[in-house]
């Protein structure tokens, strides 16, 4: 465990529990604001969610500032209508669990004060989560996990293929070493002249498509997982322009296509690889762009094909929501697993350092 957590946590005896465990999560991490409620880390009693993208729309992307003050005005009734929803009074909570980071720090404290004020009231423990597990534990909401497997995480800040070698133990094999698949997703959507976020403009087009543009894939080197989408979005950049200057008018389902078909390749195969490598007995999916429609066509596929069992959760579990949060803090509370206090939002998190 890294020094951050070290400082922050305490190990205790998992507590006894004559009757269900009612964890209380929030997770504020960048500008969705939510609140759940979640029983015996399966159950999900309350989820209650609320979005900034309208906010954030006219800006082209989030702005850290407005997302903060949007979490501060809408935390305090969040949390009431999910003990509303929940039917589950506060004395009756187990623990309530918060989102420590990665994610904007301003965003993060908004979070992380709402959740400490909270279990001080009540006397409850208080379990710090890391955002990426949520994700990856999301599909525990839904699905029966067997180790080891892989998790693709692909969202907006995040493109990840993470080793779970048992429950709770990550072992990062690959990421991006520049820009997210979900970021390059809303920079070229920004090139269309999509509205923000990007990506499910870019989906949608691209199964209007009938013919795609030729891009290239991002392979690196023959034994890496790691991921590259910078040279990709200068490629769309660039044939956009070039057309541009000689006149011709492409059809921006025809680009979109391309883009999409060129992240999935890579995406997928890399995936399919590594599962094969590290005898993972299934493949998950996690993060925002797992609502992607191509990308879990593909997968479905390709897994099909090899007989790989793939996992992902709903939609409504793919975007951050604070059941996942729940899910993950599930694990600790079963460990005895609990955060003083003094625990602190961090931004960089580190997902390897916080495994239980």
């Amino acid at each position: 465990m890294n020094d951050i957590n070290r400082n922050t946590e305490q190990q205790a005896a998992a507590p006894e529990e004559k009757g269900p465990v009612y964890i209380l999560a929030v997770e504020t991490s960048c500008d969705e604001t939510s609140v759940a409620i979640v029983k015996d880390g399966k159950e999900i009693l309350s989820n209650i969610v609320s979005s900034q993208i309208e906010t954030h729309q006219r800006f082209g992307g989030v702005v850290p500032e407005v997302a903060s003050r949007k979490h501060v005005e809408s935390i305090t009734w969040i949390i009431e209508e999910a003990f509303e929803k929940a039917g589950v009074s506060p004395g009756e909570l187990s623990a309530v669990a918060v989102t420590q980071g990665p994610g904007l720090v301003g965003s993060l404290l908004v979070g992380l004060v709402a959740a400490k004020a909270l279990a001080s009231a009540l006397e409850s423990p208080l379990i710090a989560v890391h955002h990426i597990a949520g994700h990856i534990y999301a599909n525990e909401l839904v699905h029966e996990l067997k180790y080891p497997l892989i998790a693709l995480v692909v969202s907006g800040g995040h493109t990840e293929l993470v080793l779970v070698e048992s429950e709770g133990r990550f072992r990062i094999i690959g990421q991006t070493r520049d820009d997210a698949a979900g970021e390059a997703y809303d920079k070229v959507a920004r090139a269309l002249k999509s509205p923000y976020p990007g990506g499910p403009h870019i989906d949608r087009l691209a199964h209007e498509a009938t013919e795609a543009v030729t891009l290239p894939r991002a392979w690196l080197e023959p034994d890496s997982y790691d991921f590259s989408f910078s040279g990709l979005k200068s490629a769309v950049l660039a044939v956009l322009n070039q057309a541009g200057m000689k006149g011709i008018a492409l059809e921006p389902a025809a680009v979109a296509r391309g883009f999409q078909d060129s992240v999935i390749d890579v995406l997928v195969e890399k995936a399919l690889r590594a599962v094969a490598e590290y005898g993972a007995k299934q493949l998950l999916l996690a993060g925002g762009v797992a609502a992607n429609k191509g990308l879990r066509e593909r997968l479905s596929s390709r897994c099909a094909e090899a007989g790989v069992p793939l996992l992902a959760p709903p939609l409504s579990l793919c975007t951050d929501n604070a059941a996942m949060i729940a899910a993950a803090a599930f694990l600790k509370y079963r460990r005895g697993q609990f955060a003083s206090m003094d625990l602190k939002a961090e931004p960089p998190l580190k997902l390897e350092g916080w495994s239980v």
